[in-house]
């Protein structure tokens, strides 16, 4: 408050000496109220109100609370710079609430060019980079595999021959993976509290712990990904030194997701996963039931099934929470997702928060004429116990109309008839459709028409 009396003093272009006589105040005590070492109190509000005729609401904190969340998430988008503590935010925007406003305003500006820029390479493709552009860490192993079409052929032909090895089948896959550990690596397996972490592997004892919170299936995925790092960890290394990985921190999450491929590719060996998706019609149920694994990991496996001479459907796979947080998307064809202010409100994805654990289908079409048929279905856990928030995200999976027939979830879908899609895009602010009820914000890079009697955009709910 201090700080707000002294810009108010210098804009009245008053001293120190002259505003403590027009309070009656000593001089000594202004200056310590101003140097914020003695509190603004009621009674020197009253007295400030009555010389200045200002509102005392200018000396509340509700500014200071709502700058300090601003800073916060500006001083905190920069994953790179020096983190900042919150004595240090508080300090800035009490003592120097303007420089912080100013630095709030930079970043603002920053996200809105970052956003442009975004838009213009989601119009000239994935492969245009704004110059001097730089991806995070996370972003660099999506991108990498995304170049793949999602499949590394290297990990499944190395996970089929360890299949055979081992001598692993569908049903008993858990169970040899337990003995396949023990005999060729002497590692035991251990199910307990393994805090946050689903696995942690200790080397001196040779000891494999997992959660006891993980169901069989999870279980088996798990132990698989450690096989990884035990029987091809050269092949691992190899792939993780890719020029696409900039520095370690890419690099160490390029080796997770390469096990992590490695681990569902050792679960569901290609050749054989490819034959029971054809037989069952892709059905994801059904597939789980067969393998022993979850709807999640069915779905992400049928997007990486794009081997030369024996493809799968080239579908793309999404993970969303109820805020729009895109977690996970992999493509194995040139499905565009956005990268700039969410994704479509219109699509089933979001409706699946709805209908929990219901499969939902939607024929979409994108702004360009391209349909797809998406199915949609929740996921999620609650093993923390009492009022502990469990985990909770859709699902979706989807692919070009073109191979709809060959799913079980087209029965009943109007696939020739083009008024049975329903018109989506991917996000607001990089999609052509102006004509859309469901549009949160204008196109960018495009001026917003707006016709006071007529408006399809409001920036405002009615009242």
């Amino acid at each position: 408050m201090g700080v707000r009396l002294r810009r108010l003093r210098e804009e009245r272009g008053l001293t120190q000496a002259a505003l403590a006589k027009m309070l009656q105040l000593s001089a000594s005590y202004l200056n310590q109220i101003e140097q914020n070492q003695r509190p603004l109190t009621v009674p020197v509000l009253l007295k400030i109100n009555a010389v200045f005729g200002v509102d005392v609401q200018l000396f509340s904190e509700d500014d200071d609370v709502r700058l300090i969340a601003e800073l916060r998430e500006t001083l905190s988008d920069d994953a790179q710079s020096e983190a900042v503590s919150m004595a240090e935010i508080r300090e800035l925007a009490t003592g120097m609430p303007a420089i912080g406003r100013a630095l709030v305003s930079l970043h603002r500006r920053y996200r809105e060019a970052s956003d442009q820029s975004s838009a213009l390479a989601a119009q000239l493709g994935d492969d245009w980079k704004a110059p001097g552009a730089a991806l995070m860490p996370f972003e660099q192993v999506r991108e990498f595999f995304y170049a793949r079409h999602n499949h590394i052929p290297e990990l499944d032909h190395a996970a089929e021959h360890l299949y055979a090895e081992a001598g692993l089948a569908p049903r008993t896959v858990h169970a040899g993976l337990i003995s396949w550990l023990e005999t060729r690596h002497g590692v035991r397996i251990a199910l307990n509290d393994t805090g946050n972490a689903q696995r942690r592997f200790d080397a001196a004892s040779r000891i494999l712990h997992l959660s006891a919170d993980l169901r069989q299936g999870q279980q088996a995925f798990q132990m698989a990904t450690q096989l990884a790092f035990l029987e091809i960890a050269p092949l691992i290394e190899r792939l993780s030194t890719d020029p696409a990985f900039s520095n370690d921190e890419a690099r160490a999450l390029a080796r997770i997701g390469l096990a992590n491929y490695f681990a569902g590719a050792l679960i569901m060996p290609y050749g054989p996963f490819l034959a029971a998706a054809e037989e069952d019609r892709y059905d994801i149920e059904r597939l789980g039931r067969r393998f022993g694994v979850g709807f999640e990991t069915i779905c992400h496996r049928l997007s990486t099934l794009q081997r030369a001479n024996a493809r799968g459907i080239p579908f793309f796979f999404i993970r969303v929470d109820r805020a729009g947080n895109i977690s996970k998307r992999q493509s194995a064809t040139d499905f565009h997702f956005s990268r700039v202010g969410g994704t479509c409100p219109l699509w089933n994805v979001y409706e699946a928060f709805a209908q929990p654990g219901r499969v939902l289908t939607q024929i979409a079409q994108m702004p360009d004429g391209r349909t797809y048929l998406w199915i949609a279905r929740t996921v999620g856990r609650n093993d923390g116990g009492f009022r502990v928030p469990g985990k909770s995200f859709a699902i979706g999976l989807g692919c070009d109309i073109r191979h709809a027939e060959r799913l079980v979830y087209s029965r009943g879908l109007k696939l020739a008839d083009p008024e049975a899609a329903t018109p989506i895009g991917a996000g607001c602010k990089v999609c052509s459709r102006s004509a859309c009820s469901q549009r949160a914000f204008p196109q960018i890079g495009r001026p917003l028409a707006v016709d006071q009697n007529q408006s399809s955009f409001t920036p405002y709910p009615a009242l």
